[in-house]
């Protein structure tokens, strides 16, 4: 298994570093924007104008249009509305990676994947430390708060499910950023739905007008940042290196999303955080790493 070399090492910490202090961007924006609106905005400039530039994907409409409504509605509309007001920035990004639990819990059910024992303790593991944020809830969150980012995950781990169906039913090899992007389309209707229902066509409208630069800048950074930057260079590496290399990084993105917010947004970091993060992505690493690597 090749290691990587010293500039991708870079390369990757860079991704990580993007999507782990994205957390604190998304804070910024909902200053000035409504989740679901801030959402609805992310998605409609990842899809327009780049859809008239890359062709479609080929994988049926169904593949595009599930990903899109979970990930836009179900992930990223959902974990933005949780971090208005009910989980701090850094716990957000650290909750958010028990989408691998329910990745596996998925591909268990659905594919009849075999969980190993190591598996299995590493799920373990990880559901302890969820338990350790439970028992420590403070001003960092809310108990709606660790509910809606758990329910963001899920939605996040049936998107990864899609793509494995659309892989398995594409004709060629399938590229990542042409299918977020044509996904991102049949993100925004339901986001739209959810902005009118939650938050009100005349309220939006005000917030769009009165909305900052720095807000504008949250949102252009999730497109250009942390979609178009941070996919490209992950699938780029993906391409290069044995995916159990490159994906262990991935662990590194609440390091960045805790330490972002502590320094920026004056998250306090107990004791008991640092306990309950070593679980989590010590349980996420047990299930990650190749049975070579863990032995």
């Amino acid at each position: 298994m090749r290691l990587l070399r010293p500039p991708h090492v870079a390369l990757a910490l860079l991704v990580v570093a993007v999507w782990g202090t994205n957390f604190v961007v998304i804070k910024v924006g909902l200053r000035d924007l409504p989740p679901f609106l801030f959402a609805c905005l992310r998605f409609f400039f990842s899809a327009l104008p780049f859809a008239f530039f890359m062709r479609r994907p080929a994988v049926p409409w169904c593949w595009l249009a599930a990903y899109g409504v979970l990930l836009g509605a179900g992930q990223f509309g959902v974990l933005f509305y949780a971090m208005r007001s009910d989980i701090s920035p850094g716990l957000a990004s650290l909750v958010i990676q028990t989408q691998v639990l329910f990745t596996i819990g998925l591909s268990v059910w659905l594919f009849r994947e075999k969980l190993s024992a190591l598996a299995a303790l590493g799920t373990a593991i990880a559901a302890a430390g969820l338990g350790v944020i439970a028992f420590h809830l403070d001003a960092s969150a809310t108990p709606r708060g660790i509910l809606l980012v758990l329910c963001a995950a899920l939605a996040w781990a049936a998107a990864n499910i899609v793509v494995k169906h659309a892989v398995r039913q594409s004709a060629a090899k399938l590229e990542m950023l042409p299918f977020l992007v044509w996904s991102s389309l049949f993100a925004v209707p339901p986001l739209v739905l959810m902005t009118l229902a939650f938050e009100g066509f005349a309220p939006s409208l005000a917030a769009v007008g009165a909305a900052g630069w720095a807000a504008w800048a949250a949102v252009a950074w999730q497109v250009v940042g942390n979609m178009f930057f941070g996919y490209v260079a992950w699938s780029w590496l993906l391409t290069r290196y044995d995916a159990a290399v490159i994906t262990p990084w991935a662990l590194l993105i609440p390091v960045f999303g805790m330490g972002s917010s502590a320094l920026l947004l004056g998250e306090p970091l107990p004791l008991w955080k640092f306990v309950a993060g070593a679980m989590v992505l010590g349980g996420i690493l047990i299930i990650m790493l190749p049975r070579r690597a863990r032995a």
